[in-house]
């Protein structure tokens, strides 16, 4: 049986976005599959991991735990939409400074989250970066590097 196909509309990385999608693919599924922004991972595909992580409305949440019926009029950004080699967002430039990179699966949504962390506090300290953080989980990493990349962009982002 072939899903039911909705027309959602949405504000993605500053521009409008209308797409017709079979109605239980998810926001990580559109954006990857349908938009071609391949920058959101998907590691666990049950919220747990942070890989997926975007920001709706300014709120970091689990892309793949979104169904794309739920982003209907909101406002997504994603890493794409942060900047990119030529011109990176200070949390980007600070996670590659600061060595935060390692196989970087995992990086698109530790510096989303950190991102939103950084627009709602721009001076946080080590024990709230942590808790901000603590929804997405490194394989490769102790954390340390991750956590001082916070703490440097969070000096330039001022």
């Amino acid at each position: 049986m072939l899903s039911e196909k909705v027309k959602v509309s949405f504000i993605l990385n500053g521009s409008p976005v209308e797409v017709e999608v079979p109605s239980h693919h998810t926001l990580l599924e559109v954006l990857r599959e349908r938009l071609n922004l391949t920058g959101t991972k998907e590691g666990c595909g049950k919220g747990e991991c942070g890989a997926c992580t975007v920001l709706m409305n300014g709120e970091p949440v689990c892309s793949c735990m979104l169904m794309i019926t739920q982003v209907e009029g909101a406002e997504i950004l994603t890493i794409e939409g942060l900047g990119d080699l030529e011109n990176p967002h200070p949390i980007q430039r600070a996670f590659m400074e600061n060595g935060a990179i390692q196989c970087g699966f995992c990086t698109p949504g530790f510096i989303m989250t950190a991102y939103a962390l950084l627009m709602k506090n721009p001076n946080p300290d080590r024990k709230q970066i942590k808790e901000a953080l603590s929804g997405n989980i490194c394989r490769c990493t102790g954390y340390m590097k991750i956590e001082e990349a916070v703490m440097n962009a969070a000096r330039e982002v001022k």
